[in-house]
Parts: C-alpha cells; sequence; structure tokens
C-alpha cells in the first residue's frame, strides 16, 4: 500500500509540475472561471466539442499543488469523451471524493491518485474547483464557480 501511495504522490507531482494543456483555447465552445475562495486557486477551462465529443480542452490559472494537478489530471481524463462520458466522470470524480462511491472505480484510472485527498476536508475544494468548472462549462452555465 505504501507504494500505491508514493506512485499516486509522484503523479499528483508531475502534474503540478508540467500541467498538460495548461493554455487558453483560441475561441472555445465552452468555457467556465472557478475560483476557490479558501485557498486562493482560480482557474479559467475552455473546450472545444466536435461531434458531441471534447476535441480540445486547455485549462488556466493560478492555485495549490492538489488545484493544479486535478486540472490537469482531468483534462486528460476527458479529452476525447463524449458529453455523456464526461458528465459520468464528473460524478464518479466527486463521489470518489466525498466518499459517495467506492474509491476502486477503475474507469477513473490516474484520477486515482487524488483518493487520498478526501481524508482532508479542506482539500477536496482544491481538488474539485476544476470539476465544478468543467461542469459549469458543460452545462453552459456563465456564472463563475466557487467553491464556497
Amino acid at each position: 500500500m505504501a507504494d500505491l501511495r508514493e506512485l499516486y504522490q509522484q503523479v499528483i507531482l508531475d502534474h503540478n509540475r508540467r500541467p498538460r494543456n495548461f493554455r487558453a483555447l483560441d475561441r472555445p465552445d465552452h468555457q467556465a472561471e472557478g475560483h476557490n475562495p479558501l485557498c486562493g486557486d482560480r482557474i479559467s477551462l475552455g473546450l472545444r466539442i466536435v461531434d458531441g465529443v471534447v476535441a480540445e480542452i486547455g485549462i488556466q490559472g493560478a492555485g495549490c499543488a492538489i488545484s493544479t494537478a486535478s486540472g490537469s489530471l482531468l483534462t486528460e481524463a476527458v479529452l476525447g469523451k463524449s458529453l455523456l462520458e464526461v458528465q459520468a466522470l464528473i460524478a464518479a470524480f466527486r463521489a470518489m471524493l466525498t466518499g459517495a462511491g467506492p474509491p476502486d472505480q477503475p474507469d477513473l484510472g490516474k484520477l486515482l491518485a487524488l483518493q487520498g485527498v478526501r481524508d482532508y476536508p479542506v482539500r477536496v475544494k482544491c481538488a474539485t474547483l476544476a470539476w465544478h468548472t468543467l461542469a459549469a462549462a458543460v452545462g453552459g452555465s456563465r456564472e463563475p464557480v466557487t467553491t464556497e
């Protein structure tokens, strides 16, 4: 179990140091802004949807290591997925972090690296900020997302 925690920690550190898809999209189809006032995390997320599938995604902002890693992992997880798959992934990720679902869901892949965050309730907001922002973008909400 210690080896698995070490691997998960390495995944989080890698995605914090080198966040994937960390860029703004030109003319995204869907976009949203998110803010976690408790930690100071701020993100902007944009998507380009082609034939109901996430063809391009970009995320930008500044935040703590958990927020940055979660946003980076999110971009890898949703790229190439249909909007229905994205919504299911959002629900599964939230369930994992709130304890409302089994923590070892195989469809979460690398996202399982963040499951230990649920032991630290204040950090759950950091890990879920990008996911709430993604839900708002997909849902067409124009209001900025906040974790408060």
